[in-house]
């Protein structure tokens, strides 16, 4: 941009550049392990996420409108700098509250509930696996975090996000299996038939009603990367492609899938759209989701 400026020669005009426009990074939401930090900066440009002792966690890059949400892994340094890849914008050091999750045993399980073990079993989960991979690898435009979550079921929390479970089953053969995995998602002890609603707006990325661990299933696209999961379900009632609004009914929850009860599994996936690499994707914690309050609607 060029200020035009009369300057005192005669028969002479000058065009100095105008003094460059300052941007700022900001940003707001869950500063937590496992939690989403929603910034603002200037808009198409890359942004480092840079550790203690100056090591890249990862890159992200904000869209048009200047916006990015940035999740934060399950152990997330304790300080993170931010910084733009863009000149007179300053780095931005954003302090980390650390989580404690617990670690627990789950004895007395069907071995049929911990992990696949027939050779049809097996078949399920593997093409279960590919339409959850080839709906990780679906983006879509909107609003992301900055909308705000409501909760999806009305109904007490059974099992919150993170704590590491060793499953140990006994097998109609009388022997002992056993698998350990983090738990990744918020579950609510809801009876089967309690109306799933979605907890943001978003486009449906996968609607499935017999995935093998995750029996029927909603994949929702919230936009920024962010997609919520929402498992076990007795009933689904969204398709593929179709958009819906905060508050809109998904679906009925259940007792499907890889479950000991019915319940609704809620799971939170960050995803970098900076980045073509999904092994760098992870889960958040969406009950820290739904402490970050919608951004104000600008007034005409």
């Amino acid at each position: 941009m060029f200020l035009l400026r009369d300057l005192i020669f005669p028969g002479l005009v000058f065009l100095l550049p105008a003094s460059p426009a300052v941007a700022e990074l900001t940003c707001a939401g869950a500063a937590k392990q496992s939690g989403l930090l929603v910034c603002s900066g200037p808009a198409e440009t890359s942004i480092d996420v840079i550790a203690p002792g100056g090591t890249t966690v990862r890159s992200v890059r904000t869209d048009a409108d200047g916006r990015v949400v940035i999740g934060l892994a399950q152990d997330e340094a304790p300080e993170l700098t931010l910084t733009p890849r863009a000149p007179n914008i300053a780095p931005l050091t954003v302090q980390i509250a650390p989580r404690k999750d617990d670690y627990r045993v789950i004895r007395g399980l069907d071995c049929d509930k911990v992990d696949a073990r027939t050779e049809a079993q097996k078949q399920h989960a593997a093409e279960s696996w590919v339409k959850k991979q080839d709906a990780f690898a679906t983006f879509n435009q909107g609003p992301a975090a900055s909308q705000g979550f409501i909760k999806p079921a009305t109904g007490p929390t059974s099992s919150p996000f993170g704590p590491t479970r060793k499953y140990i089953g006994m097998g109609v053969d009388g022997k002992e299996c056993e698998s350990t995995s983090v738990h990744r998602g918020y579950d609510m002890a809801v009876p089967t038939g309690t109306p799933v609603v979605a907890p943001a707006s978003g486009v449906v990325i996968l609607s499935d009603p017999d995935l093998y661990y995750e029996g029927g299933s909603v994949f929702l696209d919230h936009g920024g990367g962010l997609v919520s999961v929402f498992m076990h379900m007795s009933k689904v009632e969204v398709k593929a492609g179709e958009f819906v609004g905060t508050g809109d009914q998904l679906g009925l929850s259940g007792n499907t899938g890889r479950t000991t009860g019915p319940h609704l599994h809620w799971a939170v996936k960050w995803r970098n759209t900076a980045s073509e690499d999904r092994d760098g994707d992870f889960y958040i914690d969406p009950a820290l989701l739904l402490e970050i309050p919608p951004e104000p609607v600008p007034t005409p």
